[in-house]
């Protein structure tokens, strides 16, 4: 079965990465913008990444341009972008299509129903998440979490994984569910390396 370490990619200077360099990591795969009323998100994420970056956790960010031309600029300017308003060092990939005929085979894998009914669908709007559990990819091809929108109405008891809020978002509950997911994802990990012992 084809799991998302199968998968090679282009970062944002065109070099080519193998994903299974990111083998034993919990992966937070998320396609951003840079003019999309959630682009201020990289903040949040950057946070999350420098919390947790020393832990095993990395975010794998995936240009996209399939909104509403919310991505126009080339590799080189959104690499800028980021680096200047918010100070992303997390892995940083080429543009890609998230959508529709010339979707990327990663995010082709991703959506569809074959690797995991539960998160199956397309991609709704920029910053879409998958969050990915250090073993769950491996053996199954699945993600741990997904979210596909953002409801600044949700209480913490009512969070789904169709659910996500930015660190500094001032709606937040008083837990991110963001972090929720991390430390979902670290327990599960935790989990199976017991079993496998």
């Amino acid at each position: 079965m084809t799991g998302i370490y199968d998968f090679r990619v282009a970062d944002i200077d065109g070099n080519d990465v193998n994903l299974a360099d990111y083998k034993g990591r919990v992966l937070l795969v998320v396609n951003v913008a840079s003019k999309c009323g959630f682009t201020p998100q990289y903040k949040g994420l950057q946070k999350l990444y420098d919390q947790y970056k020393d832990k095993g956790f990395v975010i794998l960010a995936f240009p996209s341009n399939d909104f509403m031309g919310q991505e126009p600029g080339t590799n080189e300017q959104i690499k800028t972008f980021c680096q200047l308003n918010y100070q992303v060092s997390f892995p940083l990939f080429s543009k890609i299509s998230v959508k529709g005929r010339d979707i990327h085979p990663l995010y082709k894998f991703l959506t569809e129903n074959s690797t995991d009914p539960n998160f199956a669908g397309g991609i709704t709007w920029n910053f879409n998440k998958f969050l990915i559990d250090r073993k769950a990819i491996s053996s199954t091809g699945s993600a741990l979490k997904r979210n596909r929108r953002i409801r600044k109405s949700s209480r913490p008891s009512r969070m789904r994984c169709g659910d996500i809020y930015s660190v500094d978002d001032k709606t937040k509950p008083s837990k991110s569910c963001l972090r929720l997911w991390i430390v979902t994802a670290y327990a599960s990990a935790s989990a199976n390396s017991s079993e496998s012992a």
